[in-house]
């Protein structure tokens, strides 16, 4: 027995490395036939070790200080080296973390990955990105810049609307009667500690859930129901290390020359990643003249601004936004489709599908721009279409006409 050998049972003998190599990478099987929409899920891994890297890296020269904070962000773009590209590789990642994980719910979206036996996973699946959407919006406060304070103070300001603890309540939020010091302070400590926390004990459990019931695959059949006789391996399975792994890094390469692409030619995106107004300190006596959320919260966005105020509170518009991503949560119940994937799937779900891909474009380059009658009335036709995808999904799918699922993978 050489060396390595009897350190490895030494170590296996107080701690299970080997047994949860085999059950997490070489002895999980997954299905043979996964696509380039499998990608997004280590993607998005990628991009979460991304952000908490480059972030540790920014808090050794940001100072959480309302009178300090933007001049920091300015000596860490200017005079810290390679401070520059690791802002950028944050505020790069931060987008491109939504990019991927929109993706990634898509994929769960037309292959049926929330359905029975993955209900639990894909409902870890949406308290990720819940908790992502926290982080963000935590995150962009710090800057300090014109739109990190206005968006803010607009954000906060929404839970005012809320009957009899509103008031109360933004001002807990903020932790003064204005986005002040105090503000940025608690929301620092949340961005940095608390929510990466949450994050990565939601991603550990996420992972979890799904080696204990298994991957989905295109054809959206449990590959666990036809096993070799002998060794009990699923027919249609092979381990994941080292064939996904590898077919992975493919994926990885490619994210990589698009994310080095951004940051390195075109950080701001046109202002889609980094605005104008970003770039100007934060002046509580100056408000831009539009002021919008980034891309990844303008569907939401434009959600809220859709629906009517009601006796002058805005509290219904709230109530929208936050049903729109509530609903998610209750996906795998609402769908009744005698089938998973969308490859046998009638045509009623796939154009129920396609509209609401549509809508929910529709509504974030709507919550980019100015309010005006025209758009806001483009907005309530796709708010509407949003939440009929869900509300009417138990009929649509009930009825809707499948073709028959395969015994196996068909590749």
């Amino acid at each position: 027995m050489s060396a390595l050998q009897k350190m490895m049972g030494w170590i296996d003998d107080r701690f299970p490395l080997t047994s949860t190599y085999k059950a997490h990478l070489s002895e999980y099987y997954a299905p043979k036939n996964f696509n380039f929409w499998y990608f997004f899920g280590s993607l998005a891994l990628l991009v979460l070790v991304l952000q908490i890297v480059t972030g540790i890296f920014l808090t050794m020269n940001y100072k959480p200080d309302a009178e300090l904070a933007f001049a920091s962000v300015e000596y860490i773009m200017r005079d810290v080296e390679w401070g520059w590209l690791i802002r950028y590789m944050h505020s790069t990642g931060a987008s491109l973390f939504f990019v991927v994980v929109y993706l990634h719910m898509f994929r769960g979206l037309m292959y049926g990955s929330y359905r029975k036996p993955r209900e639990l996973l894909w409902i870890f699946g949406v308290l990720i990105y819940v908790a992502l959407m926290a982080e963000a919006f935590l995150g962009y406060l710090l800057p300090w810049g014109q739109m990190s304070f206005w968006g803010a103070q607009v954000i906060v300001n929404l839970f005012s609307a809320v009957p009899f603890i509103g008031e109360d309540l933004s001002i807990w939020i903020r932790g003064d009667y204005v986005i002040s010091d105090a503000t940025l302070n608690r929301f620092f400590a949340f961005h940095v500690i608390a929510l990466p926390l949450v994050l990565i004990a939601l991603v550990a459990v996420h992972l979890v859930a799904l080696h204990e019931v298994g991957s989905n695959n295109p054809d959206g059949i449990e590959i666990k129901k036809k096993k070799d006789p002998v060794t009990h391996i699923p027919l249609d399975g092979i381990p994941f290390h080292p064939y996904y792994t590898v077919k992975d890094i493919v994926g990885v390469v490619v994210f990589l020359m698009v994310f080095s692409a951004i940051v390195f030619f075109a950080p701001e995106m046109g202002g889609y990643f980094l605005e104008a107004n970003n770039f100007i300190p934060a002046d509580p006596l100056k408000t831009p003249l539009h002021i919008a959320p980034l891309w990844y919260f303008t569907p939401f966005y434009a959600i809220l601004r859709a629906v009517p105020p009601l006796f002058g509170s805005q509290f219904p518009g709230v109530v929208a936004m936050g049903m729109s991503i509530v609903l998610l949560f209750f996906l795998p119940w609402l769908d009744r489709s005698k089938v998973k994937s969308i490859r046998y799937r009638g045509p009623i779900y796939k154009i129920a599908l396609a509209l609401f891909i549509v809508a929910f474009i529709g509504l974030g380059y709507l919550g980019l721009l100015p309010a005006t009658p025209i758009a806001t009335m483009i907005a309530q036709v796709f708010s509407v279409i949003y939440f009929l995808f869900f509300l009417l999904m138990p009929w649509y799918t009930s009825i809707d006409k499948t073709k028959p699922e395969p015994e196996r993978v068909t590749g």
